[in-house]
């Protein structure tokens, strides 16, 4: 078992309250449904959110001008705030955080086709407004009229929970006092899907199964997950319910290879035990964690260790949500954070399904076929992306 020690991490300072949840998955839209999504079978087909409508958040004018990752930006931000209640908020002391992994990719692509179709002058001058990564920070920015800090981290499937601990940093420094942290994708394009299939990442059979001995690759899914922290005196002052709060975080690069994790997991080791250390509590006292889980080979064996590392062969309980989400590209660490804030609300830890032959190289307490009650504690979330960040949380009960 690996014991840390290091500097202070990027949550120390005022406590962090997480007071709003907005959620945009496949197996659901919003917290109700995505909970109970992720306590059935795994949708079939595409895992693509069939039941958003921008017609409740956008005109049609809107709708023409963003970007679909940009709507579920606003969309999930809107869900969160409506969710924290009146906040009340100084507009220069609240800020955004929202994280993606390729920005407005379907923008891109449908403007490539109709240069190659019809010429120059036929592209859309809002082609760079809408396919710029950072459309979606500044559309929720201005949907809000807040100005304090709105800024972008695009860090591959680690973008989600880096997001979410920049924001929580921005309350915790003093800086803000209410700030929205989260990240969405929207990239499953025609070129897109192919670019992932060509590089063997995707699943061949359309089954997402981390863990498994079966697993044989990611399958691609789009969405967007957002939280609203507020400094936690303020929340309790103004008698909101607090859902948790956002303790610790970690980041870390494996500097190792473009895609491939580092070997034996020590980036991913690295930053859980940084993470521990924000939130000042040892490993023996997370009693869950979310992991990165993607349904690949060397990620899901990857992770395994990195775990090992840290624990020991003794894990708390370990479930990967992709079973049933999909891969989320950048979103998913966000996605996932609210699957956690969730876990501690409904004392439950969701299943890993798709998990149902272990892989004798992995070790751990992976939750499944069927969900399990749990005794409410830190929950350590976990994302890992390409080139070799890696970014994970500490969320913990109010």
């Amino acid at each position: 078992m690996l014991l840390g020690t290091g500097p202070d991490g990027p949550i120390t300072g005022r406590r962090v309250a997480i007071t709003g949840i907005g959620v945009l998955a496949c197996c659901g839209v919003g917290t109700d449904a995505f909970w109970n999504g992720l306590h059935g079978p795994a949708p079939e087909g595409e895992r693509r959110v069939h039941d958003f409508d921008p017609d409740r958040w956008f005109t049609s004018k809107e709708v023409r001008t963003l970007d679909r990752f940009a709507q579920f930006s606003v969309a999930v931000a809107e869900m969160a705030l409506e969710d924290a209640g009146t906040l009340d908020a100084d507009p220069g002391r609240s800020g955004v955080i929202m994280g993606t992994g390729v920005g407005g990719l379907q923008s891109l692509e449908t403007q490539i086709l109709v240069y190659a179709e019809k010429g120059a002058g036929r592209v859309s001058p809002r082609l760079v407004p809408m396919m710029m990564s950072n459309a979606g920070a500044a559309a929720v920015s201005m949907r809000l009229g807040w100005h304090g800090p709105s800024e972008t981290v695009i860090t591959a499937c680690a973008a989600g929970a880096h997001s979410i601990a920049h924001a929580a940093r921005l309350v915790a420094s003093g800086r803000c006092d209410v700030a929205v942290g989260g990240a969405a994708e929207a990239g499953m394009t025609n070129v897109g899907i192919a670019a992932f299939a060509n590089m063997t990442a995707l699943s061949t059979t359309g089954n997402s199964r981390p863990f498994d001995v079966r697993r044989d690759g990611f399958v691609m899914t789009e969405g967007a997950g957002a939280l609203v922290f507020e400094d936690w005196d303020r929340a309790v002052a103004r008698g909101t319910r607090i859902y948790g709060e956002l303790a610790g975080a970690g980041s870390t690069a494996d500097a190792h290879h473009i895609t491939a994790p580092a070997p034996g997991g020590s980036g991913a080791a690295a930053c859980m035990l940084e993470a521990m250390r924000d939130a000042g509590i040892r490993p023996d006292e997370v009693r869950h964690i979310n992991a990165h889980g993607t349904s690949t080979p060397l990620n899901d064996l990857a992770e395994s260790d990195a775990i090992g590392k840290v624990f020991g062969s003794d894990s708390p309980p370990v479930t990967s949500t992709k079973g049933v989400t999909g891969h989320g590209l950048g979103a998913s660490g966000a996605i996932e954070a609210v699957a956690a804030v969730l876990t501690i609300e409904h004392a439950s830890i969701p299943p890993t399904v798709g998990f149902e032959q272990p892989d004798p190289e992995i070790h751990l307490d992976v939750v499944g076929p069927a969900a399990r009650s749990w005794e409410p504690g830190p929950i350590l979330s976990n994302s890992f992306g390409f080139g070799g960040h890696n970014g994970c949380l500490v969320i913990s009960p109010a």
